[in-house]
């Protein structure tokens, strides 16, 4: 177990909306200037595609066949592994010096919940997501911010931070990729799409629902995708059933259905007891 001193972040009471995208690697809602996205992996890749080139003009393994790799094989896929390990390093270093800087600085850090996975079934942009890194950011930011004392707080993923106004909170249908620049029709609103995101973020921190998420349609910080059916009592959108009591002193339960409960008499106290029956039957004890 390693033991570390206790740490404060520079601006404990601050709070920042990191905004992580493509064409900025992240943007920021107190105005600091955005961290570029160095792309490190699209520099290297015509290195890499000379390379891998000169690697299938040897003779290769065959497991088929039982074939091992020439020397001359081995040296070219060596070059080839040293240029894949310094793309990962340089980008390892890069974020790591986001990061950092990041939880020793402010008390608070806000961000989103992306769907990283899903992204990365995008032909058009899965290189580029997979080159940024957004996954090991969050995953940087979770144990930083716990080592130096801050507070990270992730937003949930159907939170609205970029088609939201982060003035009047008026929330756009759509706001397609291409737009680069947030126009509020409400309020007048003019802004970067991004640095109208990180603003959406770092309010999040105020409009919380018990402190478990933000003030939006529902506990979960997310606008609801159905709307809520109707329901009685205390249960959500159980039909309730009628009965009776009949001649002999039982209960029957008169309304139809697939799920029903029957309710009998036994020693002077009620049991439930719960099964399948056929739709529209009435069933009695």
């Amino acid at each position: 177990m390693v033991e570390r001193a206790e740490r404060t972040p520079a601006r404990p009471d601050a709070v920042i909306g990191v905004d992580l995208g493509i064409k900025a690697l992240a943007v920021f809602s107190d105005g600091r200037p955005p961290s570029a996205n160095p792309r490190h992996h699209d520099i290297a890749r015509r290195k890499l595609a000379r390379m891998s080139r000169a690697v299938s003009r040897k003779q290769g393994p065959n497991r088929r066949i039982g074939r091992a790799p020439s020397n001359r094989w081995r040296r070219a896929n060596d070059r080839r592994n040293r240029v894949h390990h310094r793309v990962g390093n340089q980008r390892r270093d890069a974020i790591h010096k986001l990061t950092i800087d990041l939880a020793r600085v402010y008390g608070t850090i806000v961000i989103e919940d992306l769907h990283v996975a899903g992204v990365l079934g995008s032909r058009r942009l899965a290189r580029a997501v997979a080159d940024a890194g957004f996954a090991e950011i969050r995953r940087q930011l979770t144990y930083k911010t716990a080592w130096n004392g801050g507070t990270l707080q992730v937003a949930d993923r159907w939170f609205p931070s970029t088609k939201m106004c982060s003035r009047c909170q008026a929330v756009k249908p759509r706001l397609p990729l291409r737009v680069r620049t947030f126009c509020c029709e409400y309020c007048g609103l003019t802004l970067d799409r991004d640095v109208n995101a990180a603003l959406n973020l770092a309010a999040l921190v105020d409009r919380h629902v018990a402190g478990s998420g933000p003030e939006t349609g529902n506990g979960r910080g997310a606008d609801r995708k159905t709307a809520p059916g109707a329901a009685g009592g205390h249960e959500a959108s159980t039909p309730h059933r009628a009965i009776s009591a009949g001649s002999d002193g039982d209960l029957h339960l008169v309304s139809g259905g697939s799920r029903r409960v029957i309710i009998t008499p036994l020693n002077g106290e009620a049991e439930h007891i719960g099964h399948q029956v056929d739709s529209g039957a009435t069933q009695s004890a």
